[in-house]
């Protein structure tokens, strides 16, 4: 896990828009890709900006990190890194803390922390979400290694391995279908999921995968690998990967003040915030990005919904710039 102090940086050119009222034009509030990539480009439109990050990102667990361009491989903590240094070079301040609550205000948004408050035109939310897995030994502690979620993630790197899928929710036959693309050893464990219908069981089995009927009891490790699960009946199944199906919770309990909620997500694998197609929310000067807003958001596509937020920010305080600027040449 990545920790980092707090650390304030050159302040932008004189001639960059600010607003004497607020401490930021805008607080991003985490720094995974959306945060960090809408405040790349905020940073580069001349805005004051400031990150604040807890320092727990998502993909900690993993070693590395795939299908996003030009950086196909890399260790996420080294992606985070790279990160912050281009969004640092355009004068954007970084530092670790713990966001409390995101309200809106008569200058724009308070933003409480807990060791003070800040105030912003605008704010740009990429808090992300969390993973709660099945309760079952040994899984979350092989979570990113072996035991496996996203197939677009880590499907090539499991190829031609023997690969479970634990049934846990509807989702999990999907899963299925779209593991068995990278391996034709599969291996589908009902497990607490819902019951197979004799056409979802034919599918499975048309398609050469292995049916087990039962409850599974723990996943089974040797010498820092996992080797197979072991079943309620007692018996074992040997396995060199093990995916599953997490719900989701955004990490969303800073907006109740802005009396903005979590709603289910349309599919059923958790919750997520509703926000029009720029990331704005109910409450104008909020925004959000990345998986806070779409839990199946990779990490490319949450980069590129931060970077789409942020496009969108700068022209609404462009154009609030424009109406004052009409306003205070009227008093004249």
């Amino acid at each position: 896990m990545l920790s980092f102090r707090i650390t304030i940086y050159r302040p932008v050119e004189e001639d960059t828009v600010s607003n004497a009222d607020t401490d930021y034009d805008v607080v991003v509030i985490g720094g995974g890709a959306a945060g960090l990539s809408g405040a790349l480009m905020l940073a580069r439109a001349r805005y004051s900006v400031l990150v604040v990050d807890g320092g727990a990102p998502r993909n900690a667990p993993a070693a590395h990190m795939h299908g996003y361009l030009g950086r196909e491989g890399i260790d996420p903590n080294e992606f985070l890194l790279l990160g912050r240094a281009e969004v640092r070079r355009f004068g954007a301040e970084i530092r670790e803390g713990t966001v409390t609550s995101v309200a809106p205000s008569e200058e724009g948004v308070r933003i409480d922390l807990a060791e003070g408050v800040l105030h912003a035109r605008r704010a740009l939310v990429a808090t992300g979400l969390v993973d709660n897995l099945p309760e079952l030994p040994g899984l979350a502690e092989r979570w990113g290694r072996d035991v496996l979620h996203c197939p677009f993630c880590h499907g090539y790197e499991a190829r031609d391995q023997q690969i479970g899928v634990l049934s846990t929710t509807p989702m999990s036959l999907h899963q299925a279908g779209l593991f068995r693309q990278w391996s034709d050893k599969m291996r589908f464990f009902t497990h607490t999921g819902p019951p197979l219908t004799d056409e979802q069981a034919e599918e499975l089995t048309a398609r050469d995968i292995e049916i087990i009927v039962g409850e599974v009891a723990a996943v089974e490790i040797v010498d820092d690998r996992l080797t197979g699960v072991r079943m309620v009946s007692g018996a074992s199944h040997e396995l060199q990967a093990l995916v599953t199906g997490p719900t989701f919770s955004v990490r969303a309990g800073l907006l109740a003040a802005a009396n903005i909620t979590p709603s289910p997500h349309p599919s059923g694998i958790g919750d997520f915030i509703v926000a029009d197609p720029t990331g704005r929310t109910a409450s104008p000067s909020i925004w959000v990005a990345g998986n806070i807003a779409d839990p199946a958001n990779q990490v490319i596509g949450a980069a590129a919904r931060g970077s789409e937020a942020a496009a969108a920010m700068i022209a609404d305080l462009i154009a609030e710039d424009a109406r004052r600027a009409v306003a205070a040449r009227r008093a004249i």
